[in-house]
């Protein structure tokens, strides 16, 4: 009773005394725009009197700005990104930074609209998640002294600071689920058009690599459409060839879907017959029947670490740049045996 008295207020808790959203809150003590100035005032207020810190005028740190690549198919946020955009929210408010975002093309993020975003916000800081940036706008970001940080994206010359998933170490640990179950020859149905894919792929190979006799085939996607639909074909035509593969580790959850519906048709069972497992715990993964085993990204940790890269940057523009990996931690499911203690996905 006394630990429940003592407790830090979480935004959860301002948003249900001032009977608001919690994405309102989250805007209001990032001091974004488009909050009215009295839904504000009162947020503020409510916070103040319950012991949540709001930084004044005077501690204010600057402020930050999100470009997140858009989704090439719905031209909107993708469901891997929007946690991430979460924790960079949650981290923002708690740091008093103000913060925006911007959803934009990745081959539209070149320095003068980089440079008009900036400066519309009033940002001082650029957050770029989910975009490599290339050479001419990597160069600009530079010159200029611009406080970078790359979320789930990266520089080949480590100029600036950046967050990721263990992409290669993820795709080993998930890779040899498999051939601990006893599975050699696997698939890995994956597209190589960012270095962050490129890492899952290593990792899949080293995996492979490591297991005298075993057998990695990569199945490469365009995904231009739908990726569960674009690795159900392409499961399907391989399964037909009667080529001898019972497993595959699918590069993100949405291509496992479509490997475990081309399993089920061809008449296999999963995980007795075919084993299956996905990539970043996104919502779908519990969708299934039986459930997907997968490996977890904690795309909210993502988000927050990148503020404190940021503050970090903020504090000392001439150090050197640093780049952080988040661990992968292996999800429970139904579609591979489990072979090793895994965490169960209610646990996580």
């Amino acid at each position: 009773m006394n630990e429940q008295k003592t407790r830090r207020p979480r935004q959860a808790d301002i948003a249900t005394l001032a009977g608001v959203s919690v994405s309102t809150v989250s805007r209001v003590l990032a001091n974004e725009p488009g909050i009215s100035d009295t839904v504000r005032r009162h947020i503020l207020k409510v916070a103040a009197e319950h012991g949540y810190p709001v930084k004044s005028a005077a501690e204010a740190v600057s402020g930050g700005l999100a470009l997140i690549a858009s989704d090439g198919v719905t031209g909107g946020l993708s469901v891997f990104y929007e946690a991430i955009v979460e924790g960079l929210r949650a981290g923002a408010a708690e740091a008093g930074m103000p913060f925006e975002v911007r959803l934009v093309r990745e081959d539209r993020a070149v320095p003068d609209a980089v440079r008009d975003y900036m400066q519309t916000a009033g940002a001082e800081g650029l957050f770029l998640v989910g975009i490599d940036p290339n050479e001419m706008l990597r160069d600009w970001l530079e010159a200029s002294m611009t406080p970078t940080v790359l979320v789930n994206g990266t520089d080949p010359r480590m100029r600036f600071d950046g967050v990721s998933p263990a992409n290669f170490f993820g795709a080993y640990e998930a890779t040899s689920r498999l051939t601990k179950a006893g599975h050699r020859r696997i698939l890995h149905l994956t597209a190589s058009h960012r270095h962050t894919i490129r890492e899952r792929i290593r990792g899949f190979e080293a995996a492979i690599a490591a297991v005298p006799g075993a057998e990695g085939r990569l199945v490469p996607l365009v995904l231009q459409g739908s990726p569960s639909r674009e690795s159900h074909e392409r499961t399907a035509a391989i399964l037909a060839e009667d080529a001898g593969f019972t497993a595959a580790f699918c590069m993100n959850d949405f291509i496992a879907v479509g490997v475990l519906e081309a399993a089920t048709e061809a008449g296999l069972r999963v995980p007795e017959d075919f084993a299956i497992v996905g990539f970043d715990d996104l919502p779908c993964a519990l969708m299934t029947n039986p459930r997907l085993s997968t490996m977890r990204v904690d795309r909210a940790a993502l988000g927050r670490e990148a503020v404190s890269l940021m503050l970090s940057r903020f504090r000392n523009r001439k150090g050197a740049a640093r780049h952080i990996c988040q661990a992968v931690v292996p999800v429970a499911g139904g579609t591979v045996p489990n072979a090793e203690p895994v965490r169960d996905a209610d646990d996580l």
